[in-house]
């Protein structure tokens, strides 16, 4: 889900002018000796805890990754559950040090809100959802005129919806809950036709309905939902450290670099792999972040490299099964493209 401004809310990042957090974020995260990192509080694939209360997901091992960077140990983190109310103010405020919650990047969020956006882990687009039993023949959000759609208060998802009824010269009824939970509770009991938000959302979503097997992802994308990390303005070195956290993980995957066979790939004669697992003698890329030169090698060790990350919560080996699609790397055709580390 996206918050956008609105009500309170609203005024409150309007008037933001100034990180009220240190500008030495890695200079506080090693003195309290943890990341405290804020993520959604019951989203399967990206940020939940598990049967056991331990986090998981993708948004959830990002915060791992950095934490093996900043400490080489990917334990070293502590998740703070946010509602899409809540999330930007906890990063304004220096509640948390990165904000890893399905957050789309835009404009405002970039701007007004004083977030810088440290890449898109996940490529997304908003969907619809529907009960094909108690909407037979429905196979397009087309045919969603006079629906009742469940929808959460305050995002980008409620206006986007709006503007896509409002375009295609339709009419809805918006069901509209403040929490994620009280959505899909609305949603299985029947009092919406359609429920709405980002694709692989929807795909979480039904893992909780009553009856999944009932509810069919329509095949309509409204929107560009582009989902990834940020942190404060004002800060660059941890910004730095953020963003080569992420591209470190897609150039780990591209060279064949997993948490099986990291050790090994320490003796590659390849100098791009040397240079990137810190092997060369004159490689300083680590100290140059503040980081000691192994910090890709413990990203992978605690991790593994984006793939594995993706394929464990959202793809093949999860519950959700979402194929790569524009996830996938550039090299087999998808939008996944980590920067030169060199």
């Amino acid at each position: 889900m996206k918050n956008v401004l609105t009500g309170v809310l609203g005024a409150a990042a309007l008037a933001f002018t100034a990180p009220v957090a240190s500008a030495d974020t890695l200079s506080d995260v090693k003195a309290k000796g943890f990341i405290q990192c804020g993520v959604n509080t019951a989203l399967a694939g990206f940020s939940a805890p598990n049967d056991k209360g331990e986090w998981t997901g993708l948004d959830v091992d990002f915060c791992r990754a950095m934490a093996a960077a900043v400490f080489g140990d990917g334990t070293k983190v502590k998740f703070t559950g946010l509602s899409a109310k809540d999330r930007f103010t906890a990063l304004q405020s220096g509640e948390i040090d990165v904000l890893s919650r399905n957050t789309t990047w835009t404009i405002n969020r970039d701007t007004a809100l004083g977030l810088n956006f440290a890449g898109v882990t996940y490529y997304d687009g908003q969907g619809f959802m529907i009960n094909a039993k108690k909407l037979p023949g429905v196979n397009s959000a087309l045919q969603l005129s006079g629906a009742a759609v469940c929808v959460q208060a305050g995002t980008t998802t409620e206006l986007n919806l709006a503007d896509y009824f409002r375009a295609n010269k339709m009419e809805y009824n918006p069901v509209v809950f403040e929490k994620f939970e009280e959505a899909n509770a609305a949603y299985d009991a029947g009092r919406c036709d359609a429920y709405t938000t980002d694709q692989s959302g929807l795909y979480a979503v039904r893992l909780q309905m009553s009856a999944p097997d009932d509810h069919v992802v329509l095949p309509e994308i409204i929107s560009k939902e582009p989902l990834g990390p940020s942190v404060r303005q004002g800060d660059d070195k941890w910004l730095d450290i953020a963003k080569w956290t992420y591209y470190a993980l897609l150039n780990a995957e591209e060279a064949g670099i997993t948490q099986a066979n990291v050790e090994e790939m320490k003796a590659s004669e390849n100098p791009d792999i040397k240079r990137l697992l810190g092997v060369e003698a004159e490689t300083k890329i680590g100290t140059d972040l503040g980081l000691d030169n192994a910090w890709v090698v413990n990203i992978i060790k605690a991790t593994g490299n984006y793939g594995e990350i993706f394929e464990r919560n959202v793809g093949s080996g999860s519950q959700l099964k979402i194929a790569r699609g524009i996830n996938a790397l550039w090299t087999k055709g998808g939008l996944q493209y980590g920067m030169p580390i060199r």
